[in-house]
């Protein structure tokens, strides 16, 4: 266990704080929850950044982190969607799409070798502006704001979809 993949877990301890603090009676319940999901965020790309540099990567954190980061979305977009801050369509659009990249994931997995399709740019400029739609909701800012950053967001995770799948496509086919 090395500190990338502590602080992977870190994130997952941090979705049931994220969850009570939302759905708990506080004053300022979605500010502090955002906060906590910023707190992940921030978490997320520490842990990236420390694997990355000192080459701690491992099996384990390439299927613990993006594990943690769909319980992450999960928690946090069906949380948000219970309170009508996101529109159903923006929940199951990224839901289906994270269920398909999971199965995908796993046959890959399972069936080609233990191969992980590693993050790219479009998966990540997805999650960079689902935080930024999710803290922004959190913020209070204008609705106009909220809405140009949902939509974005949606388009990004198409496009990181579709980008996925031809991964997908091509080294499913190389490996049969």
């Amino acid at each position: 266990m090395n500190i990338p993949n502590i602080i992977t877990i870190f994130r997952i301890i941090l979705i049931p704080i994220f969850l009570v603090v939302f759905h708990s009676n506080l004053e300022n319940r979605v500010l502090y929850s955002g906060l906590v999901f910023l707190v992940s965020g921030i978490s997320d790309v520490l842990d990236g950044y420390i694997a990355r540099k000192y080459d701690m990567g491992t099996k384990l954190g390439a299927v613990l982190d993006p594990f943690a980061d769909k319980l992450t979305s999960f928690a946090v977009l069906i949380s948000f969607n219970m309170e009508n801050f996101i529109p159903i369509s923006v929940l199951v659009l990224i839901l289906l799409k994270e269920f398909i990249m999971i199965v995908g994931g796993a046959i890959l997995y399972f069936r080609a070798e233990s191969i992980v399709i590693p993050s790219n740019r479009f998966g990540k400029a997805a999650t960079v502006l689902l935080y930024a739609s999710i803290l922004s909701i959190s913020l209070q800012f204008p609705i106009n704001i909220i809405a140009i950053l949902l939509v974005l967001t949606v388009v990004y995770n198409i496009v990181a979809f579709l980008n996925y799948v031809k991964i997908f496509l091509k080294l499913n086919t190389q490996s049969l």
